[in-house]
C-alpha cells in the first residue's frame, strides 16, 4: 500500500544528514514505491533493474542504514525472509495469508481500542504495538 508523506524517504534522509549516493538514491525510491513488503533479494532485483551497478551488499547495508535513521521497519511473518517497508505516517496492522504470502495491511479502531484498554486494565499506558495476523483464505462453501 502506498503511503503518502509529506517528505519522501531520500528527503527524509537528507533531513537526517544522511549522504545520499545515487545507488541510496534509487534504492530508497524503490522501498517507497513498493506496495508490497518485499525482502532483500526482491529490493535488489528491483533496484538492479534501474541501475545494474547496485549491488546486493549495497541493498543490505542500505535498509541497516534506513532501519537504525528509523525510516524504514523489518517484519517478520515467519516465512524465512526479512521484509520491509516505509515507517508508515498512521499505524496499521496486518494480516498474512499463509499460503499465498500476500501481506494485507489494515486499520481496526475496535482492536485499538481494546489494546488500550488491555494495557490500561494491567497498569499500564500503551506506546507502541503490532499486530500480525496469520490466516488462510475462507472457502467458498464455509463462508455461508
Amino acid at each position: 500500500m502506498t503511503r503518502p508523506s509529506l517528505l519522501t524517504l531520500e528527503e527524509q534522509c537528507a533531513h537526517k544528514g544522511m549522504r545520499m549516493t545515487d545507488q541510496r538514491r534509487v534504492i530508497a525510491q524503490v522501498i517507497e514505491s513498493a506496495i508490497d513488503h518485499p525482502d532483500v533479494e526482491e529490493l535488489y532485483r528491483r533496484a538492479s533493474a534501474v541501475d545494474p551497478r547496485i549491488s546486493l551488499s549495497t541493498v543490505y547495508r542500505t535498509l541497516a542504514l534506513f532501519e537504525e535513521a528509523g525510516l524504514v521497519t523489518k517484519h517478520d511473518f515467519r516465512d524465512g525472509r526479512a521484509r520491509f517497508e516505509p515507517i508508515p505516517d498512521e499505524h496499521h496492522d496486518h494480516l498474512i495469508d499463509i499460503r499465498s504470502g500476500k501481506v494485507i495491511e489494515f486499520r481496526n479502531e475496535e482492536i485499538e481500542a481494546i489494546q488500550e484498554l488491555i494495557a490500561k486494565r494491567l497498569g499500564y499506558r500503551l506506546v507502541d504495538h503490532r499486530l500480525e495476523l496469520y490466516a488462510v483464505p475462507i472457502a467458498a462453501e464455509d463462508k455461508s
